[in-house]
């Protein structure tokens, strides 16, 4: 039966509506449902007033540093130079601490800096964390030679440095940083033309371009200018050029430049004592007065004048400068007397405000005029970074020009956006009621509190503003999508989906789409009828549903009814929506384990059937029933079947042996699927036995395909659907249908048959698959391999039935036995449906047209699973098929019938309305970059089916180019074609893509198996967006910042070797692993807190998890692993790493800022190599 089913006119409304047991349904609004506790949360009102606006990027905390990959990258038109470096930028402190005032003694000893990365380079001074309002996302984010007035840009030229601290003061005085034309030729790259010539970037993958990035030694440099994009006052425009400009509270990058052999600012160790105080709200010790910038005295800092300091700030009157809002939280950015506000700086750091400076007119203390004060002229988008005009460049000798290396503190951070929208976003509840809402990030931990719209937790957009017309879709290129978790679990704040009975009727739909009632429909003609959000058909209300209007026009049972009010909800199914117009009988469980030599040998038989003596008291329940409906039965496999009855009645169970594989057969239907509590005795002797009976086995050769069959014969001769839980070990070479051969050759990589190794070396395995989706038979492998597999032949059946592959290589007991029971007891126990049917319904005007995820379609509209858990996504693609209109906005309805593990028919709902734009900017500054990252991997891993690696990472870097140079383009003010601007929501585009691309499946290293490839390309497609986010961008915590008294977690740090420091003590999480890496210089006292033992040397690399020592470091650290594991779908295996160890390598492949082995772009060259690539398309 269809999802599409008619609607059948039934007895009155009014059966009791279950909820879940243990969960009171939720009351809704200001009505008390009868016998609820009241509501927490008062009526709906309307519109929510908006939630706090990120603030701009908090301090970070770099470590004492390594030498950084490679030598770092110049950028210059004359390589013969030595290149200086941006310092790094320091931030004031939060609100209520005193701003530094001057220099930072550098600690005798301390090493001068290197450009070649040579032992422990500095990190420059610690910039300070300060909560700050995120400004309003539609501004943009800009990486650029920073703008004077904009009708006077100058450029930079290219000489040797200063030869004097004369020289370089005068210099550092008359320094303007302005427009990017270089004087050496830009190196060829991906030779795009026109934005109008590349084909859509969701169709087929186009071969263009190289796809290497040139090394950027021989280019000119990339000046950085990235202002926060507060609306800047109307100050700077037509001051003289010798002054100041205070152009609004700028948030552009100051560029400062060390002459070679400077000291370099000293760095917060993390183990030592940092110079400044790191809490915020600590006052900052005074340093030496009277340097100047520039003059070489001995211990102070010799820098550019941005490390200058003036005194503080005292508080400012009214609102801060920036956007109007709706409502402050937290404190307000401390301020200067004479400027409004601090110059935000983006990527986490914060210029300080300058004192004044030789060779400087004081600042401008003219009137502020900020945006949110009623007559202001309308801000312009871009505004002038932070520059302090002075003399031109061009009339300074040209020994006296500098050169630069970008700084890595100086481009956008995933840390700082992640911590910023951790503290404006995860205090407040998310309030779903109003239409079009970018909710908080993934990272972020909050509430949701469903007013009308799907929680965040079960559907993610690529943008919650969508274009109203396909052209101004394809011109920005942003895909858009929605990445869906129907059966996503809830935190257990959060009531799950309310349970609605309309009794034989059915739930009520749209007589012409078959959409279901939702909060969008619109009553008309006093209650009567209504009218279908999505088509506009009007359909008559039955009689037993009929409710008055009140005085809005809404159903006086509104709050009554969860499918008029929530976002989310269950109807009952009736059997017009079951199989064969028969309710389902409860579905069953199989394992079928591999008892092959290998499997016996390694000790994995006797563990599996250990594990499942005490596991079948965990199967999965509905609600409140004492006991699991799921029936369960065994059967043990090599180059033959073993079927095992285990029916209550015997004494002892029987084997049936099947040796035919060709023609497979269930030999007994009585007795092989049984009650688990009936037949506990006869199946506790079975898995005692098995261990032993195959204790002397030499058979090596295993079949793979007639044991899928088998179960799936099973499933049909008891008439329900169902999962097999398979263990398998080796490449199924028996002669039997299935049968493979070994077909793995690296020397495929990179040429054009790569695609083969991804794709099934045989049919037989997708035609299994249709009729395993058929029966509901759904099915998660286990997989133990020692050499080659073939996953991806494999696992095309748990692929197409919803299925899960979990790959052990190697496996060994001692190491990795925690691994697999733990994945082994939460996919036997997690929430599940089967038989399922998902359709996507839109408004008119977009459509669904591409599906991505573990799933079979026979038809272009509904997505089949045999098994759906509750960590399966779904991702759906929408296009245009008509105009939309602003006013209406775009709705989405997903719809799941399903099976429960009860064996209940079901129906689950998932409503999201999105707003809809006319200008470019609104799409822009609605846009998830997680979410886009998320849908971009899995396009980007599907194509590799069809299209040769490079073509795939071509077309990738392409599409980011044009969505990143038509906001350029379209949204941003005109300026030099030097700056590379990035929207505010997506300036963390180029540091994920480029994860993406450096991922093992687009460009593994020489270590990477075929399968390993396969494996990781079938797992992603079917991540929600919190796992793509951490698997592509690991998070990495320094331990020594623990604090062991708080339940908070220290700030991640960046993934780049220069953030380590020696002598501490690091986390990485990429949701399949965990590492615990060890500095050779950690103290001894935490080793012996952490490790028991009493020196580096003693620690043990093949441990898989800590000792349980009594001590609060100790304690804390084993329960933030602990907390990671909840978090992730798959259980984590611990790895610990010690430095210049070998497994160093490995953990070094996952600091994905850094350069790779197998010659994977490092952050900084990469996000230079896009905007190559957007100066490309715009000229």
């Amino acid at each position: 039966m269809s999802v599409n089913q008619q609607a059948h006119a039934g007895p009155p409304y009014g059966q009791p509506q279950p909820g879940y047991p243990g969960y009171p349904p939720p009351g809704y609004g200001a009505q008390q449902m009868p016998g609820m506790p009241p509501s927490q949360y008062g009526a709906y009102n309307g519109p929510v007033t908006g939630y706090q606006q990120m603030g701009p990027p908090q301090g970070y905390f770099p470590s004492l540093g390594f030498p950084s990959k490679g030598s770092p990258v110049s950028f210059d038109s004359d390589t013969s130079f030595a290149p200086d470096f941006i310092g790094s930028l320091r931030a004031p402190a939060a609100s209520g601490a005193l701003p530094p005032t001057s220099g930072t003694l550098v600690p005798p000893g301390q090493p001068t800096c290197s450009q070649f990365g040579q032992g422990d380079v500095r990190n420059g001074i610690p910039a300070h964390t300060a909560s700050m309002q995120r400004p309003s996302s539609s501004q943009q984010y800009m990486l650029g030679p920073a703008l004077a007035p904009v009708s006077q840009p100058t450029t930079f030229q290219y000489a040797s440095p200063p030869t004097s601290t004369q020289q370089l003061t005068n210099h550092m005085a008359g320094m303007q940083i302005g427009g990017a034309s270089t004087s050496a030729p830009l190196p060829a790259g991906l030779g795009y033309g026109p934005l109008t010539s590349v084909p859509p970037a969701s169709g087929n993958f186009s071969a263009t371009g190289s796809g290497q990035y040139a090394s950027y030694s021989s280019q000119g440099p990339l000046p950085l200018n990235l202002p926060h994009g507060l609306p800047p006052t109307s100050l700077s425009q037509g001051l003289p050029m010798a002054q100041p400009v205070v152009s609004g509270p700028p948030s552009a990058l100051h560029l400062s430049s060390q002459a070679p052999g400077f000291v370099p600012p000293p760095v917060s160790a993390a183990a030592g004592v940092s110079n400044y105080p790191s809490a915020a709200g600590a006052s900052k010790p005074p340093a030496m007065q009277g340097a100047l910038p520039g003059q070489a005295t001995t211990g102070l800092l010799t820098s550019q004048p941005n490390h200058a300091t003036s005194p503080p700030p005292p508080p400012m009157a009214g609102p801060p400068p920036g956007p109007p809002m709706t409502s402050l939280q937290g404190p307000l950015p401390p301020t200067h007397p004479s400027q409004p506000g601090y110059p935000l700086q983006q990527n986490g750091s914060f210029g300080q405000s300058r004192g004044s400076q030789p060779n400087y007119n004081p600042a401008y203390s003219g009137p502020a005029s900020y945006g949110s004060q009623p007559g202001a002229p309308p801000p312009p988008k871009r505004l002038d970074p932070d520059s302090i005009p002075s003399p031109h460049l061009n009339e300074l000798p040209p020994q006296q020009k500098p050169r630069h290396r970008i700084d890595p503190d100086a481009i956008p951070s995933p840390i700082q956006v992640i911590e910023d929208d951790k503290n404006n976003r995860g205090s407040e509840p998310f309030v779903t009621g109003v239409r079009g809402q970018v909710p908080p990030l993934v990272t972020t931990n909050f509430l949701v509190k469903d007013q009308g719209n799907a929680s965040p937790r079960y559907i993610r957009c690529t943008s919650y503003n969508i274009p109203c017309t396909s052209d101004m879709a394809k011109q920005s290129q942003v895909p858009l999508a929605a990445v869906i978790k129907p059966l996503a679990t809830l935190p257990s704040e959060e009531a799950p989906p309310y349970l609605v009975d309309h009794g034989e009727s059915g739930p009520i739909r749209c007589n012409r789409c078959k959409a279901y009632m939702c909060p969008f429909m619109q009553f008309i003609e006093g209650g009567r009828r209504f009218q279908c959000c999505f088509c506009s058909c009007v359909t008559e209300v039955p009689s037993h549903y009929f409710q008055h209007l009140d005085h809005t026009g809404r159903r006086v049972d509104y709050y009554d009814r969860p499918e008029l009010s929530l976002g989310s909800y269950e109807f009952l199914a009736t059997v017009d929506y079951c199989k064969n117009n028969k309710f389902p009988n409860p579905p069953a469980f199989i394992f079928m384990i591999d008892v092959s030599y290998n499997a016996v040998r390694s000790g994995l038989v006797r563990l599996i059937c250990e594990e499942l003596k005490t596991l079948l008291d965990y199967l999965p329940r509905e609600g409140n029933l004492e006991e699991s409906a799921i029936r369960v039965g065994f059967v043990t496999y090599n180059k033959v079947l073993h079927f095992y009855n285990v029916k209550s009645s015997l004494a002892q169970p029987q084997m049936m042996v099947v040796s035919d594989v060709a023609d497979m057969f269930v030999p007994l239907l009585d007795g092989f699927l049984v009650n688990v509590n009936e037949s506990r005795a006869v199946f506790t002797s079975l898995l005692d036995q098995i261990p032993e009976m195959f204790a002397d086995t030499r058979e090596t050769e295993t079949v793979f395909g007639p044991v899928i069959q088998a179960g799936m014969e099973a499933l049909k001769a008891a008439e329900c659907a169902g999962k097999l839980f398979i263990f398998h070990t080796s490449l199924p070479i028996a002669e039997a249908p299935g049968k493979l051969k070994n077909r793995d050759d690296k020397k495929l990589n990179n040429t054009d048959k790569e695609k083969t190794l991804f794709q099934p070396q045989t049919s037989f395995y997708s035609n299994l698959a249709k009729e395993c989706v058929a029966q509901g038979c759904c099915v998660d492998l286990f997989l133990f391999p020692n050499q080659y597999l073939d996953v991806a032949t494999l696992g095309v059946v748990p692929y197409q039935t919803g299925g899960s592959v979990y790959k052990y290589a190697y496996f060994q007991g001692e190491s990795d036995q925690e691994r697999f029971l733990n994945d082994l007891r939460r996919d036997v126990q997690k929430e599940v449906g089967f038989d399922a049917v998902m359709r996507v319904r839109t408004s008119t005007g977009i459509r669904a047209t591409d599906f991505f995820g573990a799933f079979y379609m026979s038809n272009t509209t509904d997505v089949e699973l045999a098994g759906l858990d509750c960590d399966k996504t779904i991702t759906v693609e929408f296009k245009h098929d008509d105009k939309l209109s602003e006013d209406n906005g775009a709705l989405l309805q997903c719809a799941v019938l399903y099976t429960s593990c009860a064996g209940q028919r079901r129906l689950r709902i998932h409503n999201l309305s999105l707003n809809c734009c006319t200008q470019l900017a609104d799409l822009y500054r609605n846009c998830e970059t997680d979410t886009l990252i998320n849908f971009l991997a899995k396009f980007a891993y599907r194509g590799l089916l069809n299209n040769p690696v490079k073509t795939v990472r071509d077309t990738l870097v392409n599409q980011c180019a044009q969505i990143l140079a038509c906001y350029r383009k379209n949204c941003a003010s005109p300026s030099s074609a030097g700056q590379l601007i990035l929207p505010e929501c997506m300036k963390l585009l180029p540091v994920y893509l480029n994860c993406v691309l450096k991922s093992d499946v687009l460009q593994p290293g020489s270590e990477v198996t075929t399968d390993d490839r396969a494996y990781i390309r079938q797992l992603v497609t079917t991540m929600d967006v919190a796992e793509t986010n951490v698997f592509f961008y690991p998070r990495l915590l320094p331990l020594t910042r623990v604090d062991v008294n708080s339940d908070s977690l220290p700030t991640a740090i960046r993934n780049s070797e220069e953030r380590l420091s020696k002598g501490d003590l690091y986390l990485l999480e990429n949701g399949l692993n965990v590492f615990l890496w060890v500095g050779v210089n950690v103290q001894q006292g935490l080793i012996q807190s952490l490790f028991g033992v009493s020196s580096f040397s003693q620690i043990s690399s093949s441990m898989c998890a800590l000792p349980v020592l009594d001590n609060p470091f100790s304690k804390k650290v084993r329960s933030i692993i602990d907390m990671f594991q909840t978090q992730r779908s798959r259980y984590m295996k611990l790895m610990i790493v010690k430095q210049e160890d070998k497994l160093d390598l490995l953990f070094k492949h996952f600091l994905v800022e850094d350069k790779s082995l197998n010659g994977g772009a490092s952050y900084v060259d990469f996000l230079c190599h896009m905007h190559k690539e957007i100066r490309q398309l715009l000229s």
